[in-house]
């Protein structure tokens, strides 16, 4: 079951200790694909009620299987004050080319039309290969809101030339794989969302303060030390559970066992990682 008493805990533990100010609320990590309609806009109600004065920006992930169900999720999200709705692409019966997807999109954006709009591009998820470089081609004519994507794929090369293409529009490019962000701000992400900046979200500005001022260095060092613990635990078996067990054991936070089918994290694996986790010696000494 969702816990919402937990929220307005995790909301300060974002600004004060990780000094996060943005969230993306029912995406991959919250498992918003597993939850039904009403927990879905429960939680958006509540993150959106705690963030108020706390959070600088909190999207909602209103994508769904069912059209007429993502269009309500964009309403609600829309209704209680979202400052930006997101839409994955629908991954049972898939778009298969740019106009599918752009026509699905179309219709949940315009049900929020004074909310900023997001395409959630996660290929590995959905299976839907369309380049988002081709996917922007006009997109602003068909949904005046779009704002961005939150790029979820290792294909630098096609958000290169997103990034290269939009350079007058100045759209945000979200990067989502936490291990390349690095890689991802070089060719022009200009913002992140991902798992691990619930516990490693100060590491992560500083290597974002250390990028802005061109101290590459230093913006590698923080990198390699996320890689260094990211591909550790990918060995050990990693996924939205032990992202869950990871930040509990950080935050002190209880965030719960996942949703069937997935399966809670071991207590083998939540030692092992606490422990590669402590044993890192960061640049800034902590």
């Amino acid at each position: 079951q969702i816990n919402l008493s937990v929220i307005r805990q995790y909301v300060d533990y974002l600004v004060s200790k990780q000094n996060v100010k943005s969230v993306f609320v029912n995406g991959t990590t919250g498992e918003g694909l597993s939850l039904n309609t009403q927990e879905r806009k429960q939680l958006a109600e509540e993150w959106v009620c705690q963030g108020k004065d706390k959070l600088d920006h909190v999207i909602i992930h209103v994508g769904a299987l069912s059209l007429p169900e993502s269009q309500e999720l964009a309403r609600h999200a829309a209704a209680i004050g979202a400052s930006g709705i997101a839409v994955i692409a629908p991954f049972f019966f898939k778009p298969t080319n740019k106009d599918e997807l752009i026509a699905f999109l179309q219709k949940v954006a315009s049900e929020a039309p004074a909310v900023p709009f997001y395409y959630y591009h996660i290929p590995p998820v959905t299976g839907v290969k369309i380049r988002v470089e081709e996917l922007l081609d006009g997109i602003k004519e068909r949904i005046p809101t779009f704002q961005g994507v939150k790029f979820s794929d290792t294909d630098l090369l096609d958000l290169a030339q997103c990034v290269h293409k939009t350079e007058i529009q100045q759209f945000a490019f979200l990067y989502g794989v936490d291990e390349q962000l690095l890689n991802a701000l070089a060719v022009g992400a200009n913002g992140a969302v991902g798992s691990t900046y619930n516990y490693l979200g100060q590491k992560t500005n500083l290597m974002l303060q250390a990028f802005a001022k061109r101290d590459l260095a230093l913006a590698q060092k923080y990198q390699f030390l996320t890689g260094e613990f990211l591909s550790f635990v990918i060995k050990l078996g990693f996924g939205v559970a032990q992202t869950k067990a990871i930040m509990t054991s950080v935050s002190g936070i209880p965030m719960g066992p996942p949703r069937l089918p997935l399966v809670a994290a071991s207590e083998e694996f939540i030692a092992k990682a606490k422990a590669k986790l402590n044993s890192i010696v960061w640049p800034d000494g902590d």
